[in-house]
């Protein structure tokens, strides 16, 4: 069976292990180098919802709470995790693989944008390169000792989500969503993909999901009613967070200070993770 496998047998003329009732393997071996506790993937079900931040957030607490966290920057042509953490400069590799950058603090990362001579150069490529350059990024890199690394995963559910759902032993993922409706049926095609692969929901988080008013305190939905809630409920999920549009948060990922930004919206999931 190849890789990309849609699972749908009746379309496909392949005599495969899963035609014959076996369950085939695509897991990747990890480097020599790494020994990783958790992977846990961030997806949504289309772009521009928050995945990177929270994938930055999320890191940034279970740092702060003495954990070795690590990010594997899967969104090859849309990389932005490095500028979120300010980390600039091109990886290093050795006869071993390759070695991650690391933050100020300490979370060690790999992403395209580390392998580019300019940051800012287009990444052309087609699927099966970048889902193959996204598992070497699993296979090649020297991680070491990490307690948590979480997956910043394109959007939508192709070739790179895919791969990383056959090829990572993933223990969960987190989905991202924003409250408008339309999204939110989106959303709900990531949440079965993940229970078409047997991987669990660990969380969902409503990034952009209200505005508090300096003038007034009040809260304002501007981009509509919540409905993370009832998605929730629907998939059985119990940790659900709720992100603010504030103008810290966008001013600390251009600004590559997101390690700087206190994220208390998050800690709930942060605490939920602990636990697995």
């Amino acid at each position: 069976m190849s890789e990309n496998c849609t699972h749908d047998c009746s379309s496909c003329g392949e005599n495969c292990p899963s035609r014959n009732g076996g369950a085939p393997d695509f897991s990747a071996p990890a480097n020599a180098h790494s020994h990783v506790k958790k992977v846990i993937g961030v997806v949504s079900g289309k772009g521009g919802v928050g995945k990177s931040l929270v994938t930055s957030l999320m890191s940034v607490l279970l740092r702060r709470r003495g954990h070795s966290v690590a990010i594997l920057d899967a969104d090859v042509t849309g990389p932005s995790i490095p500028k979120a953490f300010g980390v600039k400069g091109q990886l290093l590799a050795s006869e071993e693989g390759i070695l991650p950058a690391a933050s100020t603090t300490g979370i060690k990362m790999v992403s395209l944008n580390l392998l580019l001579d300019n940051e800012t150069d287009p990444v052309i490529w087609r699927g099966p390169v970048i889902a193959g350059t996204v598992k070497q990024f699993w296979t090649d890199v020297m991680w070491e000792d990490v307690d948590f690394m979480f997956v910043d995963m394109p959007p939508g559910t192709g070739d790179v989500p895919l791969t990383v759902f056959q090829s990572l032993p993933l223990d969960g993922i987190l989905i991202v969503t924003s409250p408008q409706e339309l999204v939110g049926m989106i959303v709900e095609k990531a949440a079965n993909m993940a229970r078409m692969m047997n991987v669990p929901v660990l969380g969902i988080v409503e990034n952009m999901s209200y505005f508090v008013c300096d003038q007034c305190g009040k809260e304002h939905r501007i981009f509509g009613d919540s409905h993370v809630e009832q998605i929730a409920e629907r998939y059985g999920v119990s940790n659900v967070a709720r992100l603010p549009i504030h103008p810290a948060i966008a001013a600390a990922c251009d600004g590559g200070g997101i390690e700087m930004l206190e994220a208390p919206w998050l800690e709930g999931m942060a605490s939920a993770l602990e636990q697995l």
